[in-house]
């Protein structure tokens, strides 16, 4: 299911790219940013709006920077 916001849909495909890119499942990074797996695949999907403290979480257990993974397809922020 695609949020209507696309702000949710952006951060969750980049959530996904870079969790693929470090070869770890939905259960091995919500473990690294402690949260729980269902609300990592929540977010993959964009279901949930999250929280500017889980985004520091997550960014910090996929070792990369916040602005990565608000970065659209051409490597340009969010507008």
């Amino acid at each position: 299911m695609e949020s209507k916001h696309e702000i949710l849909n952006l951060f969750g495909k980049n959530v996904r790219k870079y969790r693929r890119l470090l070869n770890i499942s939905q259960e091995e990074l919500a473990h690294k940013a402690d949260l729980h797996r269902t609300y990592i695949g929540m977010i993959e999907r964009a279901e949930k709006n999250i929280t500017l403290v889980n985004i520091e979480k997550i960014a910090n257990a996929l070792e990369v920077k916040i602005e990565d993974l608000l970065k659209d397809s051409n490597n340009e922020h969010y507008n």
